[in-house]
């Protein structure tokens, strides 16, 4: 699979693991598992010495993953619709209030006019919809030059250059 990634598209290993009962064995290899499982599981999945990464939706409070933060190389923030926001404000208070340095991925509903955006909140990789143009996507990152607010990209906003 690929994705875009720090504004390349590269191969991914990382398969999202949508469905998983709290009772299922570990998955082999690498994997992006619901928060549920990792909740469940975390004492055997942190004793197994491998990555590990979880997807989190909109209805998740990001307070959950605070102590574990250390744990995931890739925290996957899913847009199930293109009208809901609510992974836009995790990915802010990922970045800004709990100084989470790894990788944050949109997946779900991601969409080109989308990424400019998602990309301000500090979101770093991103697994574009299936029927959209990875190539025609990625150009989305600059689609503008001006920024208006200040943002988890540290980028200075156009008020500041004056």
């Amino acid at each position: 699979m690929q994705i875009i990634k720090d504004k390349a598209i590269v191969d991914d290993d990382w398969p999202v693991i949508r469905e998983l009962e709290s009772s299922d064995p570990i998955p082999e290899g690498k994997a992006i598992l619901p928060l549920a499982y990792w909740q469940a599981n975390r004492d055997q999945l942190l004793k197994n010495n491998s990555e590990h990464a979880v997807w989190i939706d909109g209805s998740v409070e990001t307070g959950e993953l605070l102590d574990d933060l250390d744990h995931f190389s890739i925290i996957a923030l899913d847009f199930p619709a293109f009208k809901d926001g609510r992974s836009y404000s995790h990915a802010r208070l990922l970045r800004e209030r709990y100084g989470y340095k790894g990788e944050l991925r949109a997946i779900g509903d991601v969409l080109r006019d989308q990424l400019f955006f998602m990309q301000r909140c500090g979101i770093n990789s991103y697994v574009i919809r299936e029927d959209k143009d990875i190539n025609d996507a990625l150009n989305g990152l600059n689609d503008f030059t001006i920024r208006y607010q200040a943002a988890a990209d540290d980028a200075v906003p156009i008020y500041k250059l004056r």
